[in-house]
């Protein structure tokens, strides 16, 4: 289809994610983008609060489990006898992934609308500042094949947000602030509108940061090409 022309001072981008329609707003002056650049979230919510699970190699732990998109167990790297900001990002890791396994063999997920999207992605290690604050918070976002992330990651922010509205701890419209411990980098977050996903009370989360492009993909379709409509395995 056709990509409509960009709107003054900022333009609406309906993005397909995996997890359901995001829409992102980005600053445009009528000749480049600018910063920052936010999302509205898929509806977002507590999945587990304070769940006793037992980590092998650490004991036991208390865990939040919260959805932003994904499926994401948090708890304060001091409960692993670590600092969010200070340890070894390789022990960091070593530790989330732990708790990652535990949470998946002790806890089933559900989720309102897709079996597919009813799974662990990874755990979020926190400072443990969960009460609103004008202060950043710092995390550590640990997924998939312990990969780490650079940012405070979108769908994590979404989901703590989500998990500190429902325990009262912020407001809607209340804005807090997420650091990364890997690079530094900040996001903002905020509870926009209050919301039901199936059982669930949810919100819609708005997260903002920076964003600058990074690339440019072309792809080409040929006429010869046999398999250029795609294909399925039966």
């Amino acid at each position: 289809g056709l990509v409509p022309a960009p709107t003054r001072p900022e333009t609406a981008v309906r993005l397909r994610c995996p997890c359901g329609p995001v829409t992102a707003f980005v600053p445009w002056d009528g000749h480049r983008s600018g910063n920052p650049v936010r999302f509205h979230s898929v509806p977002a919510f507590a999945a587990a609060t304070d769940l006793a699970i037992d980590v092998p190699g650490h004991g036991k732990v208390v865990v939040d489990v919260g959805y932003g998109g994904t499926f994401y167990a948090f708890l304060s790297a001091k409960q692993l006898g670590l600092d969010v900001c200070s340890s070894k990002t390789r022990d960091l890791v070593s530790a989330a992934s732990a708790v990652t396994e535990a949470v998946k063999k002790q806890f089933k997920l559900h989720h309102p609308e897709s079996e597919d999207l009813a799974f662990l992605y990874g755990t979020i290690l926190t400072d443990g500042k969960d009460a609103f604050s004008e202060e950043p918070t710092t995390n550590i976002c640990v997924f998939a094949d312990e990969q780490v992330d650079r940012s405070p990651t979108g769908s994590g922010v979404t989901a703590r947000i989500a998990l500190q509205y429902h325990k009262g701890l912020i407001q809607l419209d209340q804005t807090r602030t997420f650091r990364s411990s890997t690079t530094g980098s900040l996001f903002t977050g905020k509870a926009v509108k209050a919301t039901k996903f199936g059982n669930y009370n949810a919100v819609i989360v708005e997260v903002s940061g920076e964003a600058f492009y990074t690339g440019t993909a072309t792809f080409t379709v040929e006429e010869e090409d046999p398999l250029k409509h795609g294909f399925f395995f039966k």
